[in-house]
């Protein structure tokens, strides 16, 4: 539909209603969110308006109406106003399906509220309130919010944490040597006959002499993975045999476990390398400076923590109930006490005339 808007006379709006969904599904990057980012860089949308439940004979669920233009009015340039207009609803007095409320437009004796909302939306208020009458009590209620376009992008960053490992010879660790691949196709071949039971005979003398090899390194427990690789090294020498570089990362594999008090584990650059069952994610404010929201989000409860920034991405959502909740206070603890009693009484009075 964007594609069919033209410029030239003043421009085209479109109004299109949606789910919830539109509104957040997909992450950083995704489809969904790059149309987000493409409509909301572009200062295409004008504003969107939550309308009331139970509206559609189909379904029951809340829907939004996008305001979508290509000549936004000076005042709302780099800017997108928000309508809760959820409260604005009649009551059926037969509903239809899921169809059970209706939206006033002043025929009859329901009240105009078509043109209420219409009217919170051209006057696009910061924050518009408006006193309405909700389960019978009168409040004052939020109906319009206004945001600048980079309120409603983040930075999704990838916060990693360096691989901390040490490294020991033991019956456990032994075992799991003894489950990995590139271990196990040792003793396997892929020829028939008799040269294949030769090949399985030497794999398997190869294991052997592999893990009697890794007796030698005893029961130390190295704290450094370049420590321990030189330790490594020198015990492979006395192997019967070639050990493959794959079987070299199986042993690695096979005999680490993760240490927070070990050292860290570096590339070949020198660079600290990333723990992968550490690595979380963060969604930044698209206003906010990531350095500056980890120094005051992250570091001060992981140190170690930094940045990939070469998988930064840039993501837009539009929490619209966030921005309009309404906090309900729960109810005083004696009045739910008192319904207890009040039910137990009731109970007790009903089982007394079954007894009778």
């Amino acid at each position: 539909m964007i594609a069919k808007m033209k410029r030239e006379n003043g421009g085209s709006r479109i109004a299109i209603v949606f789910n919830g969904s539109p509104l957040f599904s997909g992450a950083a990057a995704s489809g969904e969110s790059e149309i987000r980012r493409w409509i909301i860089e572009n200062d295409m949308l004008e504003a969107i308006v939550a309308l009331p439940d139970q509206l559609f004979y189909n379904t029951g669920i809340y829907t939004y109406i996008w305001m979508i233009t290509n000549t936004k009015a000076a005042h709302r340039k780099g800017k997108i106003q928000l309508v809760n207009a959820i409260h604005y609803y009649q009551k059926m007095s037969r509903s239809l399906g899921n169809k059970r409320n209706v939206i006033g437009d002043g025929i009859e004796v329901t009240p105009d509220q078509i043109a209420e909302i219409t009217k919170i939306y051209g006057e696009c208020e910061a924050d518009g309130i408006r006193k309405l009458e909700i389960d019978g009590v009168e409040k004052d209620v939020v109906v319009s919010k206004v945001f600048d376009n980079e309120d409603f992008g983040y930075w999704r960053i990838t916060v990693e944490r360096p691989l901390r490992l040490n490294f020991q010879v033991s019956a456990e660790r032994l075992e799991r040597l003894e489950a990995e691949t590139a271990f196990v196709k040792l003793a396997q071949s892929k020829k028939r006959g008799g040269a294949a039971l030769e090949e399985m005979e030497a794999g398997k003398a190869l294991q052997a002499s592999i893990k009697e090899a890794l007796q030698g390194l005893g029961d130390k427990l190295y704290q450094d993975r370049d420590e321990f690789e030189v330790a490594l090294k020198e015990v492979l020498k006395t192997v019967a045999g070639k050990v493959s570089t794959l079987v070299k990362k199986a042993i690695l594999k096979a005999l680490s476990e993760r240490d927070e008090a070990a050292e860290i584990c570096l590339d070949q650059d020198g660079k600290p390398e990333p723990d992968s069952e550490l690595r979380d994610y963060e969604n930044v404010p698209l206003k906010d400076d990531i350095d500056e929201y980890m120094r005051r989000e992250v570091l001060p409860h992981v140190p170690d923590a930094w940045v990939d920034e070469s998988k930064i991405k840039i993501g837009y959502e539009i929490p619209f109930t966030r921005h309009f909740y309404e906090y309900v206070p729960p109810r005083p603890l004696e009045e739910i006490e008192q319904e207890i009693r009040d039910l137990e009484n009731e109970i007790r009075g009903m089982l007394e005339e079954v007894i009778r």
